[in-house]
């Protein structure tokens, strides 16, 4: 037997046009792309798969993601692009060329009020690993594994404020209710 899927009201049967359809990527705007490629990099383990520059336009996008051991990964740019886009987990990081001389923050957490985007989310294989080492690379915690009321969770923020969910998968099993 398949999975459908959970059913609540509003879910509907996906329709056979969305066949193939897959979330590719989620898109975070950065302030200062050296800051934040540092931390994605050095921090998560990700690899910039391609860089896309819209001069005209005055930014640049940077993909990044986990390719798995042993993955084969175009060397060409051109098919490497269509590559990056045929993916699952991929992080866009978008850079509006000038915002790095700004000064503080400047993008919303989507957390603060008013609410909107909340954060994305790294499965780890040890989350009490993880945790020290985020504590060795300086990493700014929201809660740690053992505070509030959701136990073997984390959350950490990168350097633009944007909230990180890190959790351990078989820890998750009785979640919820």
């Amino acid at each position: 037997m398949s999975f459908s899927g959970e059913q609540y009201p509003g879910v509907h049967i996906p329709p056979s046009e969305t066949e193939g359809f897959r979330l590719n990527h989620t898109m975070l705007r950065i302030k200062d792309p050296e800051a934040s490629l540092g931390f994605y990099t050095r921090v998560f383990g990700m690899r910039v798969l391609r860089r896309l520059d819209f001069e005209a336009m005055q930014f640049s996008l940077y993909f990044l993601a986990r390719p798995e051991a042993g993955e084969s990964v175009p060397d060409d740019a051109s098919e490497r692009t269509v590559w990056t886009f045929n993916q699952r987990g991929v992080l866009e990081l978008t850079h509006n060329w000038g915002t790095e001389s700004q000064e503080g923050r400047i993008y919303h957490d989507g957390n603060a009020e008013p609410q909107g985007f909340g954060h994305i989310c790294f499965s780890v294989p040890d989350l009490a690993a993880a945790e020290t080492w985020f504590d060795a690379n300086d990493v700014e915690f929201v809660k740690r594994s053992d505070q509030g009321k959701l136990k073997d969770v984390i959350f950490i923020k990168d350097v633009d404020g944007y909230w990180i969910e890190v959790v351990q998968a078989g820890r998750l099993g009785s979640l919820g209710d």
